[in-house]
């Protein structure tokens, strides 16, 4: 016969068992519901294109899905990083830490994405970014658990540069945002513009939130180029395209402005007047269908603007990632994320996405020239559509993503 204490070890044994076994069935999460985090810039030059908007969209997203996952509230925390990549990371470690934030939803900025990366691979946690453009975050430095969502620097640059310079563009000298984002989407504007044949007379780089653009404008009319590439962001970018204008840079002229990240915030703020014939490249646009219509209007009656691809990208993540966490019956990263990449994404935004092992969400993009105020009919009528570029065409392929966890 057993002795107690041998009775009391293997019925304590057993109870330490049963709860690691529940402790680790997707049925196991928080108690205080699920949480999820933005670190967007409220207040700096990308306020415009993240900020308000952002947090409006995940809102959004929120309420349509009930505003409960796993019979628990939903929670909305947002963070002001300015684009700070000291202060994103401050801000998400302790929120991983100490709040207890299952996902961030989204970073403003390249530099503080990857600071928050990091983090994010360290605790295990699910980061999504829909408004940062660096390769790196699905190369070289990807996660298991992170997901690069909107758009990348190879799918803009790819689609802008080889259709410029398939139209003549030749010659490119490029106004570069001084950061991670400027420098990768440079980066892979050159090596489009080499394989289409084209050359790059130069570059000068450009610090965030400068104050005067003049010089790096006529820097770019001496050189010789017949294409200004532009790879400044938010405010900047608004700023650098009125300093061009006013320094003799016409539609029509010897020297045209293609944009490597323009959004649709960036046009309004320039006017049409201004911004006419420059070409860019987008995931989303407002007046596409009925569908992206109908999100967009309501979107409006809460921010009296147009939502761009990164806002737009916000709601469609923040809508996956719940459907995901209540068809995983969990808010555990590893579970969610396998649920995630099994699910297609189709919605407003996307209709035939796809996580990638290598957290590449890929997903039809589309080129734009920006129209003439003759040709805009309504209010946020700017875009005329070039080219619908399928995911296949639009994104880097899998075998060329450099990231370690994608299998040979």
């Amino acid at each position: 016969m057993k002795s107690v204490h041998a009775l009391h070890r293997g019925a304590l044994a057993g109870m330490l068992a049963a709860l690691a076994l529940f402790a680790g069935t997707p049925q196991a999460h928080a108690e205080e519901g699920v949480k999820i985090g933005l670190i967007l810039d409220m207040t700096g030059v990308y306020s415009d294109i993240s900020g308000k908007g952002s947090v409006t969209a995940a809102q959004l997203a929120i309420d349509d899905f009930g505003g409960k996952a796993l019979g628990h509230n939903v929670e909305l925390v947002v963070g002001n990083s300015q684009g700070h990549a000291d202060t994103a990371a401050t801000t998400a470690r302790e929120w991983f830490d100490v709040k207890h934030v299952d996902a961030i939803m989204d970073v403003t900025g390249s530099s503080a994405a990857l600071a928050v990366l990091n983090i994010a691979r360290a605790k295990g946690k699910i980061l999504f970014l829909s408004g940062p453009a660096s390769d790196r975050l699905t190369g070289d430095l990807c996660t298991p658990t992170s997901v690069h969502y909107a758009y990348d620097s190879y799918a803009l640059a790819n689609s802008v540069a080889r259709t410029v310079a398939n139209q003549g563009g030749k010659r490119w000298y490029f106004i570069t945002a001084d950061y991670a984002g400027g420098h990768d989407i440079v980066g892979a504007a050159r090596t489009a513009l080499g394989q289409s044949g084209a050359s790059v007379l130069g570059e000068v780089p450009v610090p965030l939130g400068a104050a005067d653009f003049s010089s790096a404008v006529v820097q770019a009319q001496n050189s010789g180029a017949g294409v200004i590439g532009l790879a400044s962001f938010g405010g900047d970018l608004v700023n650098v395209v009125k300093a061009a204008r006013e320094f003799g840079v016409r539609p029509g002229g010897p020297q045209r402005m293609a944009s490597l990240l323009m959004y649709i915030n960036d046009v309004h703020a320039i006017g049409l007047q201004t911004a006419q014939g420059m070409v860019l490249s987008e995931a989303f646009y407002w007046d596409m269908n009925p569908q992206t219509r109908a999100f967009s209007r309501r979107y409006y009656e809460k921010v009296k603007a147009m939502p761009n691809m990164s806002q737009a990208a916000v709601y469609s993540s923040v809508l996956h990632y719940l459907k995901a966490v209540q068809a995983a019956n969990s808010t555990d990263a590893t579970v969610v994320m396998r649920k995630m990449r099994e699910m297609p994404v189709s919605d407003f935004f996307a209709t035939n996405g796809r996580i990638r092992e290598d957290g590449l969400m890929v997903h039809d993009m589309y080129l734009f020239q920006v129209k003439s105020p003759a040709e805009s009919k309504y209010p946020w009528d700017y875009y005329k559509l070039l080219a619908t570029i399928p995911a296949d065409k639009a994104f880097r392929s899998l075998a060329q993503s450099g990231c370690p966890l994608v299998k040979p």
